[in-house]
C-alpha cells in the first residue's frame, strides 16, 4: 500500500471509530523458540484480555480492548515493535459481537412503527 493510500485509510478508520472503544483480535507470527516469553509479554499489556498459543498459520492470538483506535494503533506500532521474536502481526477490528464469554448478545430492538 502506498504512503498516500495508507494515510487515507488511517483517516477513514479514525473518523469511523473516533474516540470510541475498539475491540480487536491480533494474530502474531513469532520465532517459536521464545513462544512462552513472547506470549507473556503480550499478555502483560493492560489492553489484552486473552492470549492463546495456537497451531496453524499463526502462533499467538490475542483478544484486546482499547479505549480508542489511536490506542490500538499505538499498541501495534510501538508496543509490539519492542517485543523480540515477533515477525508479523495481523489486526482484526471487531465490528459486531454476537456472542462473548458464553453469552449471546441480545439484538437491539428495531423501532416500532
Amino acid at each position: 500500500m502506498e504512503e498516500k493510500d495508507k494515510k487515507e485509510y488511517e483517516e477513514v478508520i479514525s473518523s469511523y471509530y473516533g474516540d470510541e472503544q475498539v475491540a480487536a483480535l491480533v494474530t502474531f507470527k513469532i520465532d517459536t523458540k521464545g513462544s512462552d516469553s513472547v506470549a507473556r509479554r503480550i499478555a502483560s499489556s493492560e489492553h489484552i484480555e486473552d492470549v492463546f498459543l495456537v497451531t496453524g498459520d499463526t502462533d499467538i492470538i490475542a483478544k484486546a480492548r482499547f479505549p480508542s483506535y489511536a490506542a490500538l494503533k499505538k499498541f501495534i506500532v510501538d508496543d509490539v515493535a519492542d517485543i523480540d521474536g515477533v515477525k508479523e502481526t495481523k489486526t482484526f477490528m471487531v465490528v459486531t459481537t454476537f456472542k462473548e464469554r458464553g453469552k449471546i448478545r441480545e439484538e437491539e430492538e428495531e423501532p416500532k412503527k
